[in-house]
């Protein structure tokens, strides 16, 4: 007996019956936008080709928060400084731009905004590109900024090689640098005032702390090398710390100079409460004033310097110990270089902390663990 055969149903009708009880099209439109969000842009453009209802969805600004360069495009690489052909490099710039239109198109309202760029860069103009993004988005409500200024990504080696490598020259390029940094800088805090959260390299001049003092809700800052000879004075970094009310977090990279060897510094802030300074070198406390301060990381890192014996014990006569700068400045102090604290450490005997002490201290206690 031949089974039973079932009703044939065009085409027109399955595929609008199909429609009528897939899930997601009852959702409301904040649930949907919301799934949407998670996608990154490449599965976003792809649902937006799915139908017309969903290439509506994709266009709302609110799926485009985040401005990520540091994606190498359509390359996926998870290196920098890869050697590429300049073939490669050009495709990247094509992609960048593209991006960029893509986020102007879709009016995108930036809370994240991520890039590698060398603004001393006059050819390719990375400075003006970053500047017309920000001025065609919306970016008031933008609260995380991690910015390289100093390095291009996928850029090919023949094209970082200046014609003259004499240091007059490295002076000009830091310098063209720094003055597109400082003008970004100036937009961001024109534009993007609520930023909470900056990775950035840094110069340390006097107009650049000006603006970085700006962003008063600062609650995150991450400080890198910039030009390695650049000194920091104490009264900088003070000035620094206590501009910026709402900081919880500071990580700071700072190489002093061998000149300025000796010198140390004052940190004084009432709401920091985690505090990294092991990437620095030779940077000694004298004094903190950290009341809310609850972890610090420090390290002491060899400089490779041939002192004679005199001149080390006079440098490190000038600096206390740190486990007296941590009693009297930091209350709340909890961990100190990954390692717990007991509640009472401040009233135990200090050789309970000499192991720790001895990775971070410049002290002439520790001499014997400070190799010059």
């Amino acid at each position: 007996m031949s089974p039973r055969k079932r009703p044939l149903i065009p085409v027109n009708s399955r595929r609008k019956a199909t429609d009528d009880y897939f899930p997601f099209n009852f959702l409301p439109v904040e649930c949907q936008l919301h799934v949407l969000s998670f996608l990154n842009e490449v599965d976003k453009c792809s649902c937006a080709l799915v139908c017309l209802s969903w290439s509506c969805l994709v266009r709302s600004w609110k799926l485009w928060r985040v401005a990520d360069y540091s994606r190498r495009g359509v390359f996926h690489l998870d290196q920098e400084g890869l050697l590429v052909s300049n073939r490669e490099f050009e495709r990247w710039k094509s992609w960048v731009h593209h991006y960029t239109h893509h986020l102007i198109s879709r009016r995108a309202s930036l809370l994240t905004l991520k890039a590698s760029f060398d603004l001393g860069d006059h050819c390719n103009k990375w400075g003006e590109l970053l500047s017309h993004l920000l001025d065609q988005v919306h970016c008031r409500d933008l609260s995380h900024l991690d910015l390289n200024w100093t390095f291009t990504l996928l850029e090919p080696l023949d094209l970082r090689v200046h014609s003259s490598s004499s240091s007059h020259q490295d002076s000009i390029t830091k310098m063209d640098q720094v003055t597109s940094f400082q003008e970004l800088l100036t937009k961001l805090t024109q534009s993007c005032p609520r930023i909470t959260k900056m990775r950035l390299h840094f110069d340390w001049s006097d107009a650049s702390v000006s603006l970085l003092t700006q962003f008063q809700q600062l609650r995150v800052l991450e400080l890198k090398y910039f030009w390695v000879f650049k000194g920091v004075t104490p009264s900088t970094l003070q000035t620094l710390t206590k501009s910026l009310p709402s900081l919880k977090s500071l990580t700071l990279h700072i190489l002093v100079p061998l000149r300025n060897l000796g010198i140390s510094y004052t940190l004084d802030s009432e709401s920091l409460e985690f505090l990294d300074v092991s990437p620095s070198r030779g940077l000694v406390f004298s004094c903190l004033k950290l009341p809310a301060l609850r972890e610090l990381r420090a390290k002491k890192i060899v400089r490779g310097i041939t002192l004679d014996r005199r001149t080390r014990l006079r440098i490190q006569r000038r600096w206390p110990c740190l486990y007296h700068v941590l009693r009297e400045g930091t209350p709340k102090l909890q961990t100190l270089n990954n390692e717990r604290l007991l509640p009472t450490w401040r009233e135990e005997s200090y050789v309970e902390l000499c192991t720790i002490l001895a990775q971070s201290c410049y002290c002439v206690q520790h001499l014997d663990s400070w190799l010059w």
